[in-house]
């Protein structure tokens, strides 16, 4: 259980494991592409809805789609495809199932032309997080120049479900910037993980 006291972004106070997700993973920086391919579709699966709703079909999105791996999605039987609109445990959107199986095919084709997705992605912020110093939860933007950037060119190479407000949800998610406010307890030890990541080349 996360101590409700320690002070927080507030956007995470309503639930336990909404705290949890924000004091163990949110703003870490990471650098494994299935598990960046795998958020980035999962911030796909929110448009329209509450971050707190995926989080908890995260489980279930992970078995639906083969840990994420976009080699098996691409792969998966069109019977075992056809009872994903069906499955409760996942959102039963048609189009955001389908844009799983888009991402999985773009992912797979940049692969092909040799470009490490890890290092693509993280090309938008220069290969180094981004760290803010945000006072106020009405200071931190919805989007920027570099999850504009992004979103144009994940949708040039296929991605669906990428706008710049996913981008940026995305971008703060993984660690690509640190929107940590100011006086959340993870502030600094993200600052301290971030000063010490690169991924550039």
């Amino acid at each position: 259980m996360t101590n409700p006291a320690t002070k927080r972004c507030p956007w995470c106070e309503q639930a336990d494991d909404y705290r949890a997700y924000h004091d163990e993973q949110w703003g870490r920086p990471v650098a494994d592409p299935v598990e960046l391919f795998a958020k980035l579709c999962l911030d796909g699966q929110q448009a329209g809805l509450s971050w707190l709703t995926i989080l908890r079909k995260q489980t279930a999105y992970e078995q639906a789609f083969y840990h994420f791996d976009p080699a098996k999605i691409q792969a998966m039987p069109s019977s075992e495809r056809a009872n994903l609109y069906d499955n409760p445990g996942i959102i039963r959107n048609r189009k955001k199932i389908d844009a799983i199986f888009a991402n999985a095919s773009a992912y797979l084709a940049m692969q092909d032309r040799g470009l490490e997705f890890s290092h693509w992605l993280w090309q938008f912020v220069g290969g180094r997080p981004v760290i803010n110093a945000y006072q106020a939860m009405a200071d931190v933007p919805t989007e920027n120049a570099a999850s504009r950037a992004m979103a144009k060119a994940l949708k040039q190479q296929g991605f669906k479900f990428v706008g710049p407000t996913i981008c940026y949800a995305f971008m703060q998610a993984v660690g690509m910037m640190n929107d940590h406010l100011v006086d959340c307890h993870c502030y600094m030890s993200v600052c301290q993980q971030m000063r010490q990541f690169s991924l550039t080349g």
